[in-house]
């Protein structure tokens, strides 16, 4: 199973949520393996971002569909699917 088709990054992520949070916010409409918020490794604060892994390509899917431009803690989020690091810098 390649995971990297279940993972979607998440952008516009509140400074007021957490990795607990999130996922419990992704789990309305799957089974989420994994949410980390990134953070800055000085200040320890959210950069604004993170990403969820689903179960499933399917979940990741439904979820990419059904909360994308949904608000959470105030913000609205961009859900997008994760890029593989090499695919972040051709882009970059």
């Amino acid at each position: 199973m390649d995971q990297n088709n279940n993972k979607l990054f998440v952008g516009g992520i509140s400074w007021d949520t957490n990795d607990e949070s999130l996922k419990a916010f992704f789990s309305k409409v799957g089974e989420v393996v994994d949410a980390i918020i990134v953070k800055d490794k000085r200040t320890g604060k959210s950069k604004g971002f993170g990403f969820v892994t689903m179960s499933s390509e399917e979940e990741a899917t439904k979820a990419l569909e059904t909360l994308n431009n949904q608000e959470l803690d105030g913000r609205t989020l961009r859900v997008a699917r994760a890029l593989p690091p090499k695919q972040r810098e051709q882009r970059a």
